[in-house]
């Protein structure tokens, strides 16, 4: 008897004393903490706030950053032709406050700001009528809030701050002999194919060259009168940017798991751009319309390439992008995307008025007549961060030393495959 209730005693005590269970983390949580490590960013701020601002966590350490080259993006994101007024009141200019020192990168978060020139935020007055084609009504509602406090951050201007992580981003792909470049090809319904004998090394300055950021200058007087119609009618213009990345080593990327393919984080990244409705990589959707035959690319191999990024291994074509089963093949990287046009038109359309629920044009703010060319910069930039990450997902990202030591190796290991 005594036996017992000592057993029963000694029971409750154990039940009292033994810890609570730890919850366990499970399978996306440390999915999640791995992640974590990976090369990302945030940005914040209102178009016509104080400022935009960027933080890129997990770049590596001992990179010198030239702040020049990242204006120079900023200046080229504000050009481009049909572009509005808003673009004569900044002079965007990235100012770098935290994680770089003496221009060399710490390892530490980098932390980046570009003034907004035109900042009166304060002083705007709500939009009474949503603008069709813009988040306005939607956001309000999801919000249940103001029209202005949706579109202030949902605007374009807040692709300034994209444009500096992407344009940090190419500044280590340069170490690395990784080149990327936007380009327009479509304007409204005027294709502008590369100019022929054109060459790759040729391709940026004509870039540059061209008012509207094509890779054929001499069609841009047809496209500027694209963009004129567009004016004398009210309406806007859109068109189809391509990104071109060269210089890709084998094996960016992964099979492995659905959220690491290169190619669902590089559609993520390009859709996520305002006005962005469609992205394709390579030959895209008319590879639905063809027989595998004209669609997959040869193999081939050339011993006197051996020593290249692409170890030799050739393609008669580039169907495919530069990308297969979410992995980079060695081949340049071809990224498409559609852009919309701008939402907000100098003839409005149909809207309601909030308050009243009745019939009325939409609300106006000012805006661009086309801003084509300037997606191909942001594009550019998004598509280079993201390699970027890919790129330090795959040989380490502490700093730039370690990560070019296994840069080597890898291709060394590579050759003898």
């Amino acid at each position: 008897m005594l036996a017992e209730r000592h057993f029963i005693r000694t029971r409750r005590l154990c039940r009292i004393r033994r810890p609570l269970p730890t919850p366990r983390r499970n399978f996306g949580d440390r999915c999640q903490r791995k992640k974590q490590n990976m090369l990302r960013y945030w940005t914040a701020g209102e178009s016509h706030g104080k400022c935009l601002t960027t933080i890129v966590d997990g770049f590596p350490a001992g990179l010198t950053i030239d702040p020049a080259q990242i204006n120079s993006d900023l200046r080229l994101r504000q050009g481009g032709y049909g572009r509005g007024k808003r673009q004569e009141l900044e002079t965007d200019a990235v100012d770098i406050s935290a994680g770089v020192w003496n221009d060399l990168t710490l390892g530490s978060p980098i932390c980046m700001h570009v003034a907004n020139s035109d900042h009166k935020l304060p002083r705007l007055q709500e939009l009474p009528r949503p603008r069709p084609g813009h988040g306005d009504l939607s956001g309000a509602i999801k919000y249940l809030g103001s029209i202005r406090g949706v579109l202030e951050r949902a605007s374009a201007r807040e692709t300034a701050a994209r444009v500096t992580a992407g344009s940090l981003a190419k500044q280590l792909l340069g170490v690395f002999g990784i080149r990327a470049l936007g380009y327009v090809v479509e304007l409204g319904d005027l294709k502008i194919p590369v100019a022929e004998g054109l060459g790759i090394e040729n391709f940026r300055a004509e870039r540059d060259r061209s008012c509207v950021y094509s890779l054929n200058s001499s069609l841009d007087d047809r496209a500027r009168a694209v963009v004129d119609r567009a004016v004398d009618t009210g309406d806007t213009v859109g068109g189809v940017i391509e990104i071109r990345v060269d210089g890709l080593p084998f094996g960016l990327g992964t099979h492995a798991q659905w959220d690491r393919k290169l190619d669902g984080k590089l559609a993520h990244a390009v859709m996520a751009v305002q006005a962005i409705k469609g992205v394709e990589i390579g030959m895209g959707f008319q590879a639905a319309r063809l027989p595998g035959s004209q669609v997959h690319d040869p193999i081939q191999f050339d011993p006197a390439q051996k020593e290249s990024v692409g170890l030799g291994y050739q393609r008669t074509s580039n169907n495919a992008g530069g990308l297969e089963a979410g992995m980079t093949n060695g081949q340049p990287l071809i990224v498409r995307a559609a852009k919309k046009p701008i939402s907000t038109l100098r003839k409005p359309l149909e809207s309601i008025d909030m308050q009243t629920k009745q019939p009325s044009q939409a609300s106006y703010e000012r805006s661009d007549v086309c801003a084509v060319p300037a997606a191909s910069i942001i594009l550019e930039c998004v598509v280079a961060f993201e390699i970027a990450a890919a790129l330090i997902d795959k040989f380490g990202g502490d700093s730039v030393m370690e990560m070019e030591a296994r840069w080597k190796l890898f291709q060394d290991l590579a050759r003898q495959r």
